[in-house]
């Protein structure tokens, strides 16, 4: 059983019935839904695809809605795409109309009022860099430094600590109703400052919860990293504008700060941007691409993502299966490469039991998986977080919880009706694993839940052989 998880995005080269079910037969966990592309009947069809290939396949499968956030675009340029050359000037406007090589409009009327000469603004995701010149009149003039093409709709990015923009706009309301009306499993919010706004979102849920994905993409985010942490369900290594916001060359070594910090704090995490960004187009990933996806894996990563290269690549279901090929040999090597356990505290009666959980599967070759029941999905997370040698199988009754568990490393959530005591529960577990084809007869596992079953907290371990008589 492969542990990474995978997270494919849905746009116009996955988005009907058949691409969605190949990429969940490749390999595909996650399925993200970008809401700053498309219309919310698009996205409403999306997330109804998912829904019906899960049934179709047999296993859950979880749906991410990806907020638009505070994201500055250009507005449209006429040709399409436009070339800037170097030493040229070109002009950010708040007024309307079709931009040109000598300028363009953005979607952010109040952007002269928060740069200065001097600062550095980036077109399309770097691939043209501007000097700020002047910021005047509700214009910014700038110089071209680096020549490059933009799109209309393309992104501007300034340095996120002078923006003025509210963490979450209009928009984001907008999608976040609609996301939670059509069930999103996980909600990921973009361009996240600060601790606070992740708590700005979760207010906005009111009686409908989901887990927040926290997007780390700027600067502030990286300097309030641990508070983000502690309010964030799970984070997001979003290496694209991440990128443009600090040197390229810090970019590695900071993936792997933040991921241990994120398996310290028992948060799952992503590693996304430009996976297999060369397979948009061609079959094959590049050695460096492969390199890189195994580095994700080696470094402890929960989930990796391919954005363009499934939503609007020419070979979206080549991609997701050359990212899981990658995973599994990474995974298989990974102890050779010392990955160890990151140190956590297990202040906590349900943390102790499965930290013992994972001692006791690490130590008795014997078992095969740890089996768990979950009312919330707790215990399973923090068996993932312990990173055992053998699969966990997470028991849950509500649909909701199991599809939540989507993004946990080496979890697979199955259903199971809420068990009236402690025998009916081990039972349960029992018949789901042989029925599933999960486990043999004879087989050890490792037992973890609350008992009486409906306490609230993890206080049962034990070894099991599957059909044994429950006593």
């Amino acid at each position: 059983m492969r542990r990474t998880k995978l997270v494919c995005t849905l746009g116009p080269a996955s988005g009907t019935r058949e691409p969605v079910r190949a990429l969940a037969e490749a390999g595909a966990d996650v399925f993200r839904v970008n809401l700053s592309h498309g219309e919310p009947e698009q996205h409403a069809e999306l997330i109804a695809h998912v829904r019906a290939v899960a049934d179709q396949v047999g296993r859950e499968l979880s749906v991410m809605t990806d907020l638009p956030g505070p994201k500055i675009r250009l507005g449209p340029v006429d040709p399409d795409p436009l070339r800037l050359e170097a030493g040229s000037r070109f002009v950010l406007r708040p007024d309307g109309g079709v931009g040109g090589a000598e300028g363009a409009t953005t979607t952010y009327p109040g952007l002269a009022g928060d740069v200065r000469p001097g600062d550095r603004v980036l077109l399309a995701d770097g691939a043209v860099e501007l000097t700020v010149v002047s910021a005047d009149g509700g214009q910014v003039v700038t110089e071209v430094v680096r020549s490059g093409g933009v799109r209309s709709g393309g992104g501007v990015n300034v340095p996120a600590e002078r923006l003025g923009l509210p963490a979450i706009t209009d928009r984001d309301r907008e999608a976040l109703e609609r996301a939670l009306e059509a069930g999103a499993d996980l909600v990921a919010q973009s361009f996240v400052r600060s601790a606070a706004d992740l708590i700005g979102l979760r207010a906005l849920m009111g009686s409908r919860p989901v887990p927040i994905v926290a997007k780390i993409e700027t600067r502030p985010a990286i300097d309030d990293f641990a508070a983000i942490l502690e309010q964030a369900d799970a984070v997001m290594v979003a290496r694209g504008d991440l990128g443009v916001e600090l040197p390229l060359e810090e970019i590695p070594i900071l993936q792997k700060e933040l991921l241990r910090s994120a398996r310290t704090a028992g948060k799952p995490a992503i590693v996304a941007t430009q996976m297999l960004e060369s397979m948009t187009r061609a079959p094959r990933p590049t050695r460096a691409e492969a390199t890189d996806v195994a580095n994700a894996v080696l470094d402890g990563t929960d989930a990796i993502m391919l954005s363009a290269e499934t939503a609007i690549g020419d070979y979206p279901v080549e991609a997701a299966a050359a990212a899981v090929r990658i995973a599994e040999v990474a995974e298989r090597s990974a102890a050779s490469f010392g990955r160890g356990h990151e140190p956590r505290a297990h202040d906590d009666e349900a943390a102790a039991v499965a930290h013992a959980a994972a001692r006791i599967a690490e130590d008795d070759r014997a078992v095969v998986a740890i089996a768990c029941f979950t009312g919330t999905g707790r215990t399973a997370a923090l068996l993932s977080s312990e990173r055992p040698r053998v699969p966990i199988y997470a028991f849950a009754p509500e649909a909701g919880v199991r599809r939540s568990l989507g993004l946990r490393w080496g979890v697979r959530a199955l259903a199971m009706p809420e068990p009236t005591d402690t025998d009916e529960m081990i039972a349960g577990m029992d018949e789901g694993l042989r029925v599933a084809g999960l486990v043999e007869p004879g087989q050890s596992v490792v037992m973890a839940a609350s008992s009486p079953a409906g306490r609230t907290t993890t206080n049962m371990l034990k070894v099991h052989h599957i059909g044994a008589a429950v006593r």
